[in-house]
C-alpha cells in the first residue's frame, strides 16, 4: 500500500493519494487544484491515478477534481446524494473500491453537508480493522465538522446537526479504537472551531479527548458543536457552489505577467486592486496607497478570501520571486483574476512619492494613554476595533472594544462610527493589518493597527475585560 497525506498550511488542508503497487492503481481524495504533486508521486511509485473521491463539496478550497480528470481521465466520486453539472461516480454507504489487495470503503457520514462521507482504508481486503479513516470534515482531531456553513443555501444548521450526530456518535465512534483518523483540515481552518495541530490521531484517541465525541444527547450534540464557531469567509458559499459546476479548468503552467509601471496603472484605472503580499512591516513603511495588506507568510488565501472578490482583477505586489506562488495560493480559492504583478514595486514608491501611504501602528501604552481616564471622553478618543473570531474574544478583550470579526468587516465596516480614529487589533498583529488597509482601501483615512496585538495588551499589564 501506498499512503501519502498532502497537507497545505495556508489553508490547513489535507489531501491524500492512496494506491496499490501490486496492481499500480491508485485514488486521490480532496485533492487540491494544483495537482502536479499527485502526478508526479504517483508517477515515481509506478501507479495510475484511477479515481478520485470528494468527501464533500468543499466550501473553504476549489477541489481539483476537474483538474485531475483531465490530466488522467480518472473518475469523480462524491457521495451517492450529491449532485453535479460534471458526471460524477454516485458511491453508496458500504461500497467497496478495489485498488487491487488494497481496499476502499465508503461510509455515509452526513452532517457538514448533506452528502459527506468518509472513507475507511483497507491495507488488505481481508483485514478486520481498517488501516485508517479519511473523514473528510466529519471528524477532526479535536473537533468535528461545523453543520452550520450550508444556512444560506437552504440547510439548517440543526437539520446537519442531527446528521453529524448519528454520523459521528453511531458511524465513526462504532470503529475499532485501532483505526487512524486522517481529516481534511487540521488548526486555524474556518470549518471547525477547536481542531487540533496533529495530521493523524486514532478513533481511540477521539472517543476519550474529543468533546464531541463524548456520550451526550442529540440535543446536547447540536447545541455544543454549533456554538463558537468563528465566523466564516465569504468566499465560502462561492466555493461551495463552484465545486458543484462544470468549471474552467485551472492552468499550473500559465505565467504570472510582470508589469511596468504603465500597465500597472492601466489596470489599476480599469478597476484592479492591488494586493500587497509582503509582512505588515515593510507594509507599513511604505505601500501603494488604496493597497490591501495580506502577508504571503501566513494564512494567506483564506485570509484574501475575506478581504477580495473573486470577481476582482489583482495586481501583486509580492517578496521577490513568489509572484507565481501568490496567484497558485489565490487559484486554490477559485480566485483566477490575476492580472499580473508589479515589477520593482519599491522603484515605482521611489518615483511616486505622491503614492505612498505609510501604515499607523501604535504600541499598547500609547493606546492605553488615548483609551483611558479623561482621554477615553474626548471627542477624537479613537474607537477600537477587536478583529479576532468569537471564541478567542471570550477570552478577554480590551474594554469598550467595538468586536466585528475580520471575515465579517469588509460588510461591517459602516458599523465603525465615522469621524473619529480608528485603531484594530487582532491577537499578535497580523490579521489587523490586513484589516486596517481594508478600511484604508475603503476611504477610511485616520486608521491605526495594534503593535503585537491583544498578547501585548495583555503582556503590559493593560486593562482587560471579560
Amino acid at each position: 500500500m501506498v499512503f501519502t497525506q498532502y497537507y497545505v498550511d495556508c489553508l490547513s488542508q489535507a489531501s491524500y493519494l492512496v494506491g496499490d503497487t501490486s496492481t499500480g492503481q491508485a485514488v486521490v481524495v480532496d485533492p487540491r487544484r494544483d495537482v502536479q504533486e499527485y502526478l508526479d508521486d504517483a508517477k515515481a511509485q509506478g501507479l495510475t491515478i484511477v479515481g478520485m473521491v470528494n468527501t464533500h463539496f468543499h466550501a473553504d478550497f476549489l477541489s481539483g477534481h476537474l483538474e485531475l480528470a483531465k490530466a488522467t481521465g480518472a473518475w469523480i466520486g462524491y457521495g451517492r446524494v450529491a449532485q453535479a453539472e460534471f458526471e460524477t461516480r454516485a458511491l453508496a454507504d458500504g461500497e467497496r473500491i478495489s485498488l487491487g489487495d488494497v481496499t476502499l470503503e465508503i461510509m455515509e457520514t452526513p452532517g457538514h453537508t448533506p452528502e459527506s462521507i468518509s472513507v475507511l482504508v483497507y491495507e488488505h481486503a481481508d483485514d478486520e480493522v481498517a488501516y485508517g479513516v479519511l473523514t473528510g470534515d466529519a471528524l477532526f482531531i479535536g473537533d468535528v465538522g461545523r453543520p452550520d456553513l450550508l444556512a444560506s443555501i437552504g440547510v439548517t444548521a440543526d437539520e446537519l446537526g442531527i446528521q453529524l450526530y448519528d454520523s459521528i456518535q453511531r458511524k465513526l465512534m462504532g470503529l475499532p479504537d485501532a483505526v487512524r483518523v486522517f481529516p481534511a483540515h487540521g488548526a486555524g481552518s474556518a470549518c471547525g472551531k477547536n481542531l487540533s495541530t496533529e495530521r493523524q490521531s486514532t478513533i481511540g484517541q477521539q472517543r476519550l479527548l474529543n468533546y464531541a465525541c463524548q456520550p451526550m444527547s442529540q440535543e446536547d450534540f447540536v447545541t455544543l458543536v454549533t456554538a463558537g464557531q468563528p465566523s466564516a469567509p465569504e468566499y465560502f458559499v462561492y466555493d461551495a457552489i463552484l465545486n458543484r459546476k462544470n468549471r474552467e479548468v485551472y492552468d499550473a503552467d500559465a505565467a504570472v505577467p510582470a508589469l511596468d509601471a504603465a500597465a500597472f496603472d492601466a489596470a489599476v484605472s480599469r478597476g484592479a486592486t492591488v494586493l500587497d503580499t509582503r509582512d505588515v512591516t515593510d507594509f507599513a513603511a511604505g505601500h501603494l496607497r488604496g493597497s490591501l495588506n495580506v502577508p504571503a507568510d501566513g494564512r494567506f488565501a483564506e485570509t484574501a478570501g475575506m478581504v477580495l472578490t473573486a470577481d476582482q482583477e489583482v495586481v501583486v505586489v509580492a517578496p521577490d520571486g513568489r509572484e507565481a506562488e501568490v496567484a497558485t495560493r489565490l487559484a486554490r480559492i477559485g480566485f483566477d483574476k490575476v492580472v499580473g504583478y508589479l515589477a520593482r514595486p519599491e522603484a515605482v514608491m521611489l518615483d511616486r512619492p505622491g503614492d505612498v501611504d505609510h501604515g499607523s501602528r501604535l504600541t499598547p501604552g500609547r493606546l492605553a494613554e488615548l483609551t483611558t481616564g479623561e482621554a477615553a471622553d474626548a471627542a477624537d478618543a479613537p474607537v477600537v476595533v477587536d478583529v479576532r473570531n468569537i471564541g478567542e474574544r471570550e477570552g478577554g478583550h480590551i474594554p469598550g472594544s467595538l468586536h466585528i470579526p475580520l471575515a465579517e468587516l469588509r460588510r461591517r465596516m459602516d458599523e465603525i462610527p465615522a469621524g473619529r480614529p480608528v485603531v484594530l487589533h487582532c491577537a499578535g498583529g497580523w490579521r489587523s493589518s490586513v484589516a486596517a488597509s481594508l478600511l484604508r482601501n475603503a476611504g477610511r483615512s485616520d486608521v491605526s493597527d495594534l503593535v503585537g496585538g491583544f498578547a501585548a495588551w495583555q503582556a503590559m499589564n493593560e486593562p482587560v475585560s471579560a
